[in-house]
């Protein structure tokens, strides 16, 4: 069932963003005069069709993955005298560049919009509130004091843990980076610098806060046990709802080390306390759903209303909060992909559409705004994919159409054709690399 929620969310949102992406050259080829013959959403089979009064026909085709707009074109087709002036290719290099950006720009559009909405409506938020430093971490070294929060970072407003998380992996590779912190609940700031030269960092694994030691406030888990599952290793233990859990020599353990013990598979001494009597057990986990069980659930005690947040605004300052969190994530995102050229951040960290859809399925099983959200950053990595220097993606087209404005003459169809083969091979590549990716997280 969550497979099938996922793939009916990945399809929805990928069927919006490409509608909307294509829908910008095709708005943009309509205000510059050019015919248009096909709007597709889609590949294959043709699904569903219609022609509007321009001639334009609308398709919906079997294959989501996609879409692209047809235009008339000399290089193409044989063009009648009485239609020149409405082709592609015999408009100016300014309104061919027009057309050929509108598709990105309109992702970022859709992303300011859907940001808008988010913020208009509220999104519920927990405060960057430090509640632990790890030891011997980088936070440890830096001396960030425990119960505060931390309101920038390297200058860049930090309202939630969302934004912190994004802001710090943006740093990876930089020798050093400064948090603004504030004791939490009053308004006198300072400044910690984190010392980056030695920080390693998989954004498969953990957070990027995490890795530096920081721990944020969250919900308190009590080690007393508050469900057992059936026929599981804790009820053939003899285990009861209400028992306290400690380690074997009476020491008291969190949640977390806890899980650790059960997923290295042996059998674990504990320490039971119940009613006030303790007494000795030996807990041997069961390798069942691709992990190791024990069959118990903790006493979770909710997060303090005092940390929690919601980022609304009127709907002018939301539109105005859309548009800075659609220009914050597209600079974050520009220097994420420069790291992965240069080697700071592994290509192992590049994600393919299994790990869209598992994204699309776990927002939108969430709630409406987390779904925007989530389609608001598809789409701002959309939009900057595109913009690509890859003769294949629209900003290869823009480097074309750039030479042909220097050199007064279009660029030979030759070099061009050389360029789209290499531009297909590489992102050909890229893709089956994220794919590959992909199934090693399954």
């Amino acid at each position: 069932m969550s497979f099938l929620w996922s793939l009916l969310s990945f399809i929805i949102a990928i069927s919006v963003l490409v509608s909307v992406h294509e829908y910008g050259h095709f708005w943009a080829a309509r205000k510059c005069g050019i015919k248009v013959h096909r709007f597709s959403i889609g590949f294959g089979k043709v699904l569903w069709r219609k022609v509007d009064k321009h001639g334009t026909e609308f398709v919906v085709s079997m294959l989501p993955l996609g879409g692209y707009v047809k235009m008339l074109d000399e290089r193409n087709e044989e063009v009648p005298e009485a239609l020149k002036s409405q082709a592609f290719n015999n408009k100016s290099v300014l309104q061919r560049a027009f057309v050929v950006m509108a598709g990105p720009l309109a992702n970022f559009l859709f992303a300011i919009i859907a940001y808008w909405a988010i913020y208009t409506i509220g999104i519920p938020s927990v405060k960057p509130v430090i509640s632990a430093v790890q030891p011997q971490s980088i936070a440890a070294q830096a001396q960030l004091p425990v119960d505060s929060q931390i309101v920038a970072v390297d200058g860049t407003a930090t309202p939630d843990w969302e934004t912190v998380n994004m802001v710090l992996a943006s740093k990876l590779g930089n020798r050093q980076v400064q948090l603004t912190l504030t004791p939490f609940g009053e308004n006198m700031e300072f400044r910690k610098t984190l010392d980056l030269s030695r920080w390693k960092y998989d954004p498969e694994k953990e957070s990027a806060f995490g890795s530096l030691g920081i721990e944020p406030v969250s919900g308190k888990v009590e080690m007393k046990i508050s469900k057992i599952m059936e026929h599981s290793p804790a009820q053939k233990a003899g285990l009861q709802i209400g028992d306290m859990i400690r380690q074997s020599d009476g020491e008291e353990i969190n949640w977390q080390a806890f899980v650790k013990l059960v997923q290295q598979g042996k059998s674990i001494p504990l320490q039971i306390e119940r009613e006030g009597v303790l007494f000795d057990v030996i807990l041997t986990p069961e390798f069942t759903d691709k992990r190791w069980l024990v069959g118990i659930s903790p006493t979770f005690e909710p997060l303090n209303d005092k940390y929690r947040s919601e980022l609304k605004y009127d709907m002018l300052e939301a539109l105005q909060k859309g548009v800075e969190k659609t220009a914050q994530l597209s600079w974050l995102t520009i220097k994420v992909i420069g790291k992965l050229f240069s080697g700071d951040l592994s290509l192992n960290n590049l994600s393919g559409p299994i790990s869209i859809a598992k994204g699309a399925g776990m927002s939108s099983s969430i709630g409406l705004v987390y779904y925007l959200s989530f389609m608001a950053l598809i789409s701002v990595n959309l939009g900057i994919m595109n913009l690509f220097p890859l003769p294949v993606l629209d900003g290869g087209h823009l480097i074309f159409l750039a030479a042909e404005g220097i050199m007064r003459k279009p660029v030979s169809e030759r070099i061009q054709n050389i360029g789209y083969r290499i531009g297909a091979i590489l992102l050909l590549m890229l893709t089956a690399f994220a794919l590959f990716n992909d199934f090693l997280r399954l």
